[in-house]
């Protein structure tokens, strides 16, 4: 018999820790490595929520992928008798006079079978008084996707690779040596190695760090602000209970989760922010972005006008220039994969991407073409 492969995994977020765990559910011996921990702080996969949503534009891999990891966090919470996707539904109202992308998104939501329903602003108004529809044309609504409990799913994915025998280690991988012809083993934080057969980075914004010839220009962490406000004292309009999840597409993106595990009203601007350094960046909100989600919040929440901010999050974007991921091999190492640019919306992917990496390296199948590092070159020769 062969003796089964030793893969390192590198990063314990969305994309790592699933990609550990199907790997180690189809036979292979699996180390998981993070700097601080699943769901940290740092981390694109920290936080408390993420949205879960199938409306993703034309001609796009991300739909049919939602589709499959709907799937899979329904399989897994029935495994772990845990509930981490919330079914609040999904609403996207379309302000913009362009709604190519919406339009788009109608047949892909089709193909996955995604269950959705076209909404009048009338119609729109019936369900959600508490929602100003002013020059919103038209809505999508996604019944049965919500929004995923971030940081404690993270969490349980580590928790439930651990349990089936696969290790976990919490220590830092140096970067000197990653990109130097052939990989050998990882010195890690402690001094120790771990050598493997493959190895996976999938370390978000601190991809472009540790691969700088490879990904350095390729992957731009970004500084995202986001806001909870508290709602009024006995006013369950705003909870998950009777509103839903929401993404606002007009001349900026506004997304925002209703009032979950009482942690208030959050809302966002998903227009990219500076760079930012992942490591050493002081997560401190701007205030011209606040002033900015406070005017929207007004308006389009009209009751929420005057509302206490009681939270604040800094998170990062792991950018990719066109917003897909990057899903490949290194160019010069066959063994390596590198597994990143979630671009704000890749959490939701992590059990489908995990399952689709475990069977790229255990049956040494190619990526999906909008996923591979060479798209890149090619349009700088075009």
């Amino acid at each position: 018999m062969r003796s089964k492969p030793h893969i390192a995994v590198v990063g314990a977020g969305a994309f790592g820790s699933w990609t550990a765990l199907h790997l180690l559910e189809r036979g292979a011996r699996v180390t998981l490595l993070d700097a601080w921990g699943p769901g940290n702080s740092r981390a694109a996969s920290g936080g408390e929520t993420r949205i879960m949503r199938g409306t993703y534009g034309p001609d796009q891999p991300y739909t049919r992928v939602a589709a499959r990891a709907l799937e899979l966090w329904q399989k897994y919470e029935r495994r772990w008798r845990k509930q981490f996707l919330h079914r609040s539904g999904v609403l996207w109202m379309v302000s913009s006079r362009d709604d190519a992308f919406e339009r788009g998104s109608l047949a892909m939501l089709r193909q996955a079978q995604i269950k959705f329903q076209e909404l009048s602003p009338p119609e729109m108004r019936k369900r959600w008084p508490q929602i100003n529809f002013a020059d919103v044309h038209w809505g999508i609504y996604e019944p049965e996707c919500g929004y995923l409990d971030a940081r404690a799913s993270c969490q349980a994915v580590v928790d439930a690779f651990v349990a089936e025998g696969g290790k976990y280690r919490q220590l830092a991988v140096a970067r000197e040596g990653l990109e130097s012809g052939g990989l050998g083993p990882l010195t890690l934080s402690d001094g120790s190695r771990v050598k493997a057969d493959h190895y996976v980075f999938a370390c978000g914004p601190w991809l472009g760090q540790l691969f700088p010839e490879t990904l350095g220009g390729l992957i731009r962490p970004t500084k995202q602000d986001v806001f909870f406000f508290g709602t009024p004292a006995g006013d369950s309009r705003f909870t998950d209970a009777h509103v839903p999840v929401w993404g606002d597409h007009g001349n900026r993106f506004f997304y925002g989760i209703p009032g979950s595990d009482r942690r208030g009203f959050k809302v966002a601007d998903d227009t990219r922010g500076p760079i930012f350094d992942p490591t050493s960046g002081e997560r401190v909100v701007s205030r011209a972005t606040l002033k900015r989600v406070r005017e929207y919040l007004a308006f389009r929440f009209p009751a929420m006008k005057d509302a206490p901010l009681i939270e604040t999050r800094v998170c990062q974007y792991e950018q990719s220039p066109d917003s897909h991921f990057i899903v490949d091999r290194h160019p010069r190492m066959n063994n390596l994969w590198l597994l990143g640019g979630g671009s704000g919306h890749g959490f939701k992917h992590g059990p489908a991407l995990g399952e689709i990496m475990a069977d790229l390296i255990l049956k040494g199948g190619e990526p999906d073409a909008v996923w591979r590092r060479s798209r890149f070159s090619k349009r700088r020769k075009s």
